[in-house]
């Protein structure tokens, strides 16, 4: 029979917890739930249902009276609705409140700026999702379009915050080259050290869903690569600007003394980057490392861990892109910003 369905907000009007088991710290059996619609067609119905629990608290929600939740109605070729599946509590408002709220303090504090920066954010957003996402789904190769993105989103966003001119150039050239380094890291060194894509999260399921034919390796090099490149970005506009700075203020100055100006400026800050990288990549899989350590694994197995390894991989190929692109752009800066021969 063939079947159709519709996503619309829901709240929940009762719930029964009495086939609610309790295990430990898990829940499983089934809650029952009366949800009445407040979107879409069914707008103002009311439907009894049941909530799942599978014992897994990453995956399982207790719903309680006056919660939203985010519903799919299955319907028949009738129209008539043949399941109600309460999927989630529904999050979405509070995330566009959150991005409704983050868009004005950046206009606010950047002006003109920060108008440019939240259109490059969206822009860095529309690309993965339209563009990097349908493509390696297609199973095009992961490296070569992940570089493509990341060449477009660096020049997108590079020119339109910093100009269509010298500094932009040089900023982009600067952190291209970066960002060509940490793949070419990536690349070399996950064979070496056993990795492949299954670590990355839903990997496993994603090739249960009929995309068998994915490389998931390659899938795990870009990822690499592309996590980086944000912060490769910053580095790079930051030397870039530094020079632009130097060179107007001082327009007689030789190639030789500007590229020790950027490299002197590209020490400071990346000491600081790479830190930043390593808080941000440590954050993710905390709860690895306290159960590793909760445990008392020792360090020299927990770094034998795939898993440790992987994160290891990305925070250092990282840091050597961010530790490279401040010299690429010093050298290439010299060149580039230096408008006398």
């Amino acid at each position: 029979m063939d079947q159709r369905a519709i996503r619309c907000k829901g709240q929940i009007a009762e719930v029964d917890n009495q086939n609610v088991i309790q295990h430990g710290m898990v829940k499983t059996g089934e809650q029952r739930v009366v949800v009445e619609i407040k979107t879409g067609p069914f707008e103002g119905r009311t439907f009894e249902t049941e909530n799942q629990l599978l014992g897994q608290m990453d995956r399982d929600k207790i719903f309680a009276p006056g919660d939203m939740a985010f519903v799919v109605l299955t319907l028949d070729t009738d129209g008539n609705v043949v399941f109600v599946n309460p999927q989630e509590h529904y999050r979405i408002g509070i995330e566009i409140f959150l991005l409704c709220l983050f868009a004005l303090l950046l206009i606010a504090f950047g002006g003109v700026t920060g108008l440019k920066a939240l259109l490059s954010f969206l822009f860095a957003a529309l690309m993965i999702w339209k563009i990097l996402i349908p493509s390696l789904l297609k199973g095009w190769d992961p490296i070569l379009v992940t570089l493509g993105v990341t060449a477009t989103l660096c020049g997108a966003i590079i020119f339109l915050v910093a100009g269509v001119n010298r500094k932009g150039a040089t900023a982009f050239a600067g952190s291209f080259a970066g960002t060509l380094t940490s793949c070419g890291l990536a690349y070399f060194f996950t064979g070496p050290l056993h990795l492949h894509g299954a670590v990355m999260p839903f990997a496993e399921t994603l090739l249960y869903s009929g995309f068998g034919h994915l490389d998931l390796t390659r899938i795990y090099i870009a990822a690499v690569f592309i996590a980086c490149s944000g912060a490769v970005m910053d580095l790079g506009v930051d030397v870039a600007a530094s020079m632009n700075e130097v060179v107007e203020k001082y327009p007689a100055i030789s190639r030789g003394e500007l590229i020790k100006s950027g490299l002197n400026v590209g020490r400071a800050v990346a000491g600081t980057m790479t830190t930043t990288l390593l808080l941000a990549y440590s954050g993710g899989f905390i709860t690895l490392l306290m159960a590793f350590m909760a445990q008392g694994i020792p360090l020299s197995s927990t770094f034998n861990i795939i898993y440790v390894a992987a994160e290891v991989l990305k925070t250092i190929v990282g840091s050597f892109a961010l530790v490279t692109v401040a010299p690429f752009t010093a050298i290439l800066g010299g060149f580039i910003l230096l408008k006398k021969p």
